[in-house]
């Protein structure tokens, strides 16, 4: 592999264990790791005054398309340092802050603490059970990399569109469809470590992060919507 010696090995794995296992075991582990500062920044973001950011829209998604842009380059840009492991941590701090609004609005809530659970339950158990079904599956990944690449566009022109229109049928939709990509990207990119396409657990546990903060995210607005309060 092309790691630089400066990269961490969270789990104390010896050098009997197959590369491709290393590298997916480090990247569990570093995913737990990333998940302390996101827990710490929607603990935060749960307390923040939000109202002046949101007074400009467009001010406030231009500021996270630029944060979540740029952290993901910075990241990949050194994926194979220590560094990087510093930046996600930073990165992950900040998505978690950026839950601040949606937590707020459940807390207001009479059965906001339940969906919150309830759509962190469900998380949990998509991605056990897409990294499960990563490696028993025969589908063909070069495939599945395709397809995923064409849903990333649609979500994307999707979001873009519903940026100007606001519809909240379209916005649910849209949330449908990153819970259905993400957990897919989940299956891929693990897949992918265990057949030796991915070299980086730093890499690696970022897209996973990502996946799972979609999943979580996109099914709390889902359930919110459900319950009648969105």
């Amino acid at each position: 592999m092309n790691q630089s010696p400066d990269t961490r090995d969270y789990t104390g794995l010896g050098s009997h264990t197959q590369p491709q296992e290393v590298v997916l075991r480090k990247t569990y582990g570093l995913l737990g790791l990333a998940f302390l500062p996101c827990m710490a920044g929607a603990f935060f973001g749960s307390q923040f005054n939000f109202a002046p950011l949101f007074s400009n829209y467009w001010v406030a998604i231009i500021a996270f398309f630029a944060f979540f842009y740029g952290m993901s380059f910075a990241i990949q840009k050194n994926r194979y340092s220590q560094t990087g492991v510093i930046l996600l941590m930073v990165f992950t701090f900040g998505m978690g802050f950026m839950l601040g609004p949606i937590l707020q609005y459940s807390a207001s809530l009479a059965n906001g603490g339940k969906l919150v659970l309830m759509a962190a339950a469900m998380t949990a158990g998509v991605f056990l059970a897409m990294a499960a079904a990563a490696r028993r599956t025969r589908m063909d990944m070069n495939a599945l990399g395709r397809f995923l690449m064409v849903g990333a566009v649609v979500l994307m022109v999707g979001v873009v569109a519903n940026l100007f229109l606001r519809l909240p049928v379209l916005s649910l939709t849209i949330a449908g469809g990153f819970v259905i990509f993400s957990s897919l990207l989940i299956m891929w990119q693990i897949r992918t470590v265990i057949d030796g396409g991915e070299d980086s657990h730093i890499s690696a546990a970022l897209t996973i992060f990502i996946s799972i903060y979609n999943i979580f995210s996109s099914l709390l607005r889902i359930l919110l919507s459900l319950a009648g309060d969105d």
